[in-house]
């Protein structure tokens, strides 16, 4: 039989499936006749043999090479081969040894079977018979590694697929910003998990509110390549963190190197040859392999993250981008495959639903909270309001008195003065003389119109600038929405404090908002910003008003009541005006080359006391 090709045991497992390319089947006995009779007869087979005399040249082959299965004979010189078998399990926990042995009792073969062999060949053994016995024990031992496979993966199916139920579940409610965190932390646990896609980190970034900067939001993983079972999260915003409260202190120490990399993960939406934007504005993942894909990757990530194998997967709703989620195997420097990437994909999308859900809801509440604003401020100042509709009527009356008044009253006035001029009867200078001065006071009482507001005294208190203007614009909510008015707002990032009577100095505000939404019936931008500049404030308001007055676009502001509405002599600009000026300022109208117009409001800052300025959304002495 030398020399001949042997057909095959039959079996359910092909042959070349029996081992994988690195293992190889180890004959230990201390008769060279047999090993090499062995080895040649299993080599011709296409099995890979190693060779070895004694106990001691089997642990050497061990280490050299991975072992499927091992031929020992029970009598080794230096061991006795049913002794070594709980030391083989725990060295190689899925190796298959097959005992040889000149004895035939039972008792002895039912030993090796107790102590984990997988059969028990008797010497001399016929080669037909340990072929098919390698066969079976390597089948049998395949199949349990299939078991052990499948089964995991059924493992891992059923947490993603409990994982994906409860977060659904999670996100049939309403999320705030922390329930979030706890979802992306969710997540990205899923993906380290050793139930789950058992990538050694995840990382997770967004983009800003602004959509203009990428920004590393959420860590989890290993802090060195030694350290696999290190999963507690980092964030770039600890107080945001979505960790437990009893991992979040051990993460503040230990994750250091996670933190430096979230919070140093900030990439521009520009640069779109970045793979992080690329990724998300092409909607693809994209598997980088040794520092390398289909597009450039820029050193600065690889050295950031230090790791040049990893998958980024995109993050996306319907109508915007939302950010990446970045995953490797710091660790194991396992490759990445397909499977795993689809499986990262589905994950990924369960966190853009929790982001869009998310920020569908904040803005909802935004838009709640805003509503309930405007309604507060309405009630409070409807009396404000119905001042500032009076001072519009009285201003269209005011123009149509002037009009249909001052002309003949100016007519009889200079009549009446040329007459005096040239009569010298006594009787009739008495009579011309009272028309006179009755036409002055004509006169007079229609300039007084244009002032018919009591003088209230000023009640100057210290009133933060940006606070001010947001509740004037809140007055005009309404009819900036109905007008389809676009709104845009131009603040510091510090509010600062005026000595001003804030009732008085809304009024003036709100006089030239509605003066400005007048001026635009069929829509149009309002922008209103504010600073502080040395010892003034600066308050500024444009529109973009699409109406010529009388005196045609563009009327220069030395005009008393400058307006640009069709209808009406601005009075309430005059009021304005004055209570500008009463506060020691200046208000400077200027019109626009569109035909809009441009009030800047000049304020002294000289109040008794230092400045304090108050940072949008915490205070700072």
């Amino acid at each position: 039989m030398i020399g001949q090709q042997l057909p095959p045991p039959p079996t359910t497992v092909a042959q070349n499936e029996l081992l994988d390319g690195d293992e190889c089947i180890v004959v230990v006995d201390d008769s060279p006749d047999f090993v090499c009779l062995v080895q040649d007869f299993l080599g011709r087979r296409g099995f890979p043999v190693a060779a070895a005399g004694s106990a001691a040249e089997l642990r050497d082959r061990l280490a050299e090479r991975k072992a499927a299965l091992v031929f020992l004979d029970i009598g080794l010189p230096d061991a006795d081969g049913i002794a070594l078998l709980p030391e083989l399990q725990r060295a190689v926990p899925d190796l298959a040894v097959i005992m040889l042995t000149a004895a035939t009792d039972l008792e002895t073969a039912l030993s090796c079977l107790r102590f984990g062999a997988d059969d028990y060949l008797t010497k001399p053994v016929r080669l037909e018979a340990l072929l098919a016995a390698v066969c079976r024990v390597l089948e049998k031992r395949r199949l349990a590694i299939r078991n052990r496979l499948y089964q995991r993966q059924v493992e891992q199916a059923t947490f993603r697929l409990r994982l994906a139920h409860a977060l659904s579940l999670k996100m049939n409610s309403f999320l705030s910003t922390m329930e979030v965190d706890e979802i992306f932390h969710a997540i990205l646990a899923g993906i380290t998990a050793e139930e789950g896609l058992q990538f050694n980190r995840a990382f997770l970034a967004l983009f800003d509110e602004s959509g203009i900067v990428l920004e590393g939001r959420l860590a989890i993983g290993p802090e060195e390549r030694g350290d696999a079972l290190a999963t507690a999260p980092a964030s770039a915003d600890r107080p945001q963190t979505s960790a437990p409260d009893s991992t979040r202190g051990s993460a503040e120490g230990a994750h250091a190197e996670l933190d430096r990399i979230v919070q140093s993960l900030q990439v521009e939406a520009r640069d779109s040859d970045h793979i992080l934007i690329r990724a998300v504005r092409e909607r693809q993942s994209i598997n980088v392999i040794a520092g390398r894909c289909a597009h450039a990757v820029a050193p600065e990530l690889l050295e950031l993250l230090q790791e040049d194998s990893f998958v980024v997967v995109p993050l996306f709703s319907p109508s915007r981008a939302l950010g990446v989620i970045v995953a490797d195997h710091f660790v194991s420097r396992a490759p990445i495959g397909e499977e795993q990437i689809q499986a990262l994909e589905t994950f990924a999308s369960q966190a853009s639903m929790a982001i869009e859900h998310c920020r569908l809801y904040i803005t909802m509440q935004r838009k709640i909270k805003e509503l309930e604003e405007v309604t507060s401020e309405l009630q409070k100042n409807k009396n404000l309001l119905v001042e500032i509709e009076r001072y519009a009527a009285l201003g269209h009356m005011a123009a149509q008195l002037a009009h249909s008044i001052r002309n003949p009253i100016t007519a009889i006035g200079g009549i009446a003065r040329l007459l005096a001029r040239k009569i010298e009867h006594p009787e009739w200078l008495r009579f011309l003389s009272m028309m006179t001065g009755e036409v002055d006071k004509i006169e007079k009482e229609l300039e007084d119109l244009y002032d018919f507001v009591e003088q209230n005294k000023l009640v100057p208190e210290r009133t933060y600038v940006l606070r001010l203007i947001r509740k004037v614009l809140l007055l005009h909510f309404d009819a900036l929405n109905e007008r389809d008015i676009r709104k845009t707002v131009v603040f510091p990032e510090h509010d600062f404090l005026v000595n001003v009577d804030p009732r008085q100095m809304q009024q003036a505000l709100a006089h030239l908002i509605y003066n400005s939404i007048e001026s635009m019936p069929h829509g149009g931008e309002l922008t209103v910003s504010a600073m502080h500049e040395k010892e003034n404030a600066v308050i500024v308001l444009r529109d973009t008003g699409q109406r010529r007055n009388r005196y045609g676009a563009g009327v220069a502001a030395a005009y008393p009541f400058y307006t640009t509405k069709m209808i009406g002599t601005g009075m309430g600009l005059a009021l304005a005006r004055r209570i500008v000026q009463e506060h020691g300022g200046d208000l400077i109208l200027e019109s626009e080359g569109n035909g809009g117009m441009r009030a800047t409001i000049v304020l002294p800052v000289t109040p008794p006391y230092p400045i304090v300025v108050e940072k949008q959304g915490g205070r700072v002495l």
